[in-house]
């Protein structure tokens, strides 16, 4: 048997799903309509290899959509339907939170959980020879247990080994508690909390006929907001990159509104600064107004200051309304990223179709500061600037506390310039 050493030097990246399924489950992916949906909508080609969603971290994970498919596709094709999906998506939310190459291992025992469903290679080694679970199986390599058909059926497996756990029919509640601590854990004190975890997950998580329900954002928010504006190919007028209300919005901000009458804008027509390069560009009292408005109208009650997102803004993009490089928008936030906060995180004030709409000065502060404030409880601790700023330059896993790299010291001079002027700061008022 591998220890947990040994099965970290053999686990595999995967980069598209192509890597990690075979044709017939790709195509059967295809066939879910559900997925065919979000992966045309996020770009994708059938017959092209399809990208894996991935996380802040760069790990790949299933969306809540794709989990769902597969756990329908698997549970239909081999388990007759016998075993709830919804279940399957619950366990794998709590296990792994759909990430693929998940690899845990607690103190008592050397050897690890893997994948989706954190299953160890013995639990799957008993099931292949005793119980006859060979579809996806193969020996001496656990390699295949990262591959999330393969997870899914041997996680299936398990629970339908306990559902008749010593020849008795077993409930709900005793198979989930067994699945997380063992068949003698299955009515102790230490699995009652992730009964109630799982219970909670399992409500709500998003069923086949909700998902499309849910995808593209609800009618029911604010479409004011939301509405992406007419041409976001003109360089020229903010009024092309900003939904009406967004727009009326900076007119009732009073230093905007001094800045832009100074200027002689007028509502309807308000045009962008540009650089020596004839680039676009927001202004310092602009940007800070973008900030205020957007955390007072969609993230109040997070503990965010405009001062750090315009800090952050002048670094990576230097204001650009269309971003630097590959970096889109003023905030620079990429568009795979945005879309995991729009998708997983639930951040959907803004509709996001395309990287173009990431070219919006609303919307890539939106989703900035979003992504900002998901690295402020980074791992469930609350992070100082320090952390937040760095981690939003070059990834969280990448922080280093004694860093004096020259984005780092840009940001500190960026927000100390912000911070002197105290414009408006910390303020709600934007009518």
């Amino acid at each position: 048997m591998l220890d947990s050493h040994e099965v970290h030097l053999m686990a595999i990246s995967f980069t598209y799903w192509d890597d990690c399924v075979d044709l017939e489950d790709l195509e059967a992916m295809w066939e879910v309509p559900e997925v065919s949906e979000e992966w045309l909508k996020a770009g994708e080609v059938k017959g092209h290899k399809i990208h894996l969603s991935r996380d802040p971290d760069g790990q790949p994970y299933l969306t809540q959509t794709e989990m769902r498919a597969v756990a329908d596709i698997v549970i239909g094709r081999h388990f007759h339907s016998q075993i709830d999906p919804s279940m399957i998506c619950a366990i794998a939310e709590l296990e792994s939170d759909r990430q693929l190459l998940v690899m845990q291992s607690d103190n008592k025992s050397k050897e690890p959980t893997l994948g989706l469903m954190q299953l160890s290679p013995k639990t799957v080694d008993q099931l292949m020879s005793e119980s006859g679970y060979l579809q996806y199986g193969e020996e001496g390599n656990t390699n295949f247990l990262f591959k999330p058909f393969a997870n899914v059926y041997f996680g299936a497996a398990y629970i339908k080994w306990l559902s008749t756990f010593d020849n008795k029919q077993r409930s709900e509640e005793f198979i989930v508690r067994a699945y997380k601590g063992g068949t003698k854990k299955a009515t102790q004190k230490s699995t009652l909390r992730y009964w109630k975890g799982y219970l909670s997950v399992k409500e709500n998580f998003p069923s086949r006929k909700s998902i499309r329900d849910d995808y593209p954002p609800p009618s029911n928010r604010r479409e004011s907001s939301s509405e992406k504006p007419t041409d976001v190919s003109d360089d020229t007028y903010w009024d092309s990159r900003a939904s009406p209300e967004d727009m009326a919005d900076m007119w009732n901000h009073p230093e905007v509104q001094k800045e832009w009458n100074k200027s002689k804008e007028r509502q309807g027509k308000v045009r962008f600064n540009q650089d020596e390069n004839k680039e676009p560009y927001l202004s310092r009292v602009e940007l800070k107004a973008v900030a205020d408005i957007v955390l007072c109208k969609h993230l109040l009650t997070k503990k965010i200051k405009s001062t750090v997102l315009c800090a952050i803004s002048e670094v990576v993009s230097k204001c650009l309304v269309n971003g630097v490089g590959e970096r889109p928008g003023i905030m620079g936030i990429d568009y795979a990223t945005a879309y995991w906060i729009y998708l997983e995180l639930g951040y959907r004030a803004y509709k996001l179709e395309s990287v173009d709409d990431l070219k919006c000065p609303f919307v890539s502060m939106y989703f900035g500061a979003a992504y900002v404030a998901w690295l402020s409880e980074y791992e469930g601790r609350e992070r100082a600037p320090e952390f937040i700023a760095q981690a939003y330059f070059l990834g969280p896993k990448k922080v280093n506390p004694q860093d004096t790299s020259t984005l780092w010291l840009k940001f500190v001079e960026a927000l100390s310039k912000y911070e002197e002027t105290k414009r408006n700061r910390d303020s709600c008022s934007i009518m």
